[in-house]
């Protein structure tokens, strides 16, 4: 079995493959001053087995260390960790290479893979990403911008007297409280960025492409995006188990 781990910047994902076959998926927060040990404490009850390999993609360099350690004393691997100097099977159109966020080109990569190419996937965490992979299986890049909560977040944080809100779409545009327009700036301002994004990367791509979204409000925006046509939740994972697959090979 392959224990495949997606560090991001608010949480963690692990999933346990049995070959091509995700048995197993945990969500847990991501804290930055865990130990390896701690980690496992809080995972020891959900994620269990004798595994094959380790493989691991991180945006939060201060956990590595922590990762590792859970990989070499708890499950007897050290763990792969994926950066961008690996051969995806895409033609990097991205300057400098060294620069590209690992959670993008594995994103990107996992979406051509499954779903083929053109393919645009979006990421929705604390960091949106929109990128595109032409059918000529090019990577070209994408977009970079606040995610929805990240976004009230720092609306929250930056004013005196509004209050936080919670995430969710409200039942009109027009809000009749300060809540209210709040949620509706953001979430409907959100739709916005992300259709108007969507839009004019289709028009500069030249071509039709699938839509895929990911990410932890992923659901939230699709269902009220037309342009987004899937919804993969364990689109990161597969992409771990598909990197770590053609490496071996």
């Amino acid at each position: 079995m392959l224990l495949a781990i997606d560090i991001g910047n608010s949480s963690t994902k692990l999933g346990v493959f049995d070959h091509e076959n995700l048995i197993k998926r945990l969500i847990i927060p991501t804290i930055r001053s865990k130990t390896g040990d701690e980690i496992y404490n809080t995972i020891q009850g959900e994620i269990k087995g004798q595994f094959s390999a380790v493989v691991i993609s991180s945006v939060v360099p201060e956990l590595n260390d922590a990762f590792r350690k859970l990989g070499e004393n708890h499950f007897n691997q050290t763990p792969f960790f994926v950066d961008n100097s690996l051969d995806f099977g895409l033609e990097i159109k991205y300057f400098p290479i060294e620069n590209l966020g690992v959670d993008r080109i594995i994103a990107a990569f996992a979406a051509a893979e499954k779903y083929g190419a053109p393919v645009i996937v979006c990421d929705f965490g604390t960091a949106t990403t929109i990128d595109a992979v032409n059918s000529k299986k090019e990577y070209l890049g994408g977009i970079i911008t606040p995610g929805i909560n990240t976004l009230s977040e720092a609306l929250f944080i930056k004013t005196s007297k509004l209050p936080r809100v919670e995430i969710r779409k409200p039942e009109t545009v027009i809000g009749n409280s300060t809540a209210g327009s709040i949620q509706s700036g953001i979430f409907y301002g959100y739709i916005g960025l992300t259709e108007g994004i969507l839009s004019r990367m289709i028009a500069e791509l030249g071509e039709k492409p699938k839509v895929i979204a990911t990410g932890g409000f992923a659901n939230l925006i699709a269902e009220n995006c037309d342009l987004i046509e899937t919804v993969d939740e364990n689109l990161m994972l597969d992409g771990l188990r598909l990197i770590y697959e053609r490496t071996r090979k």
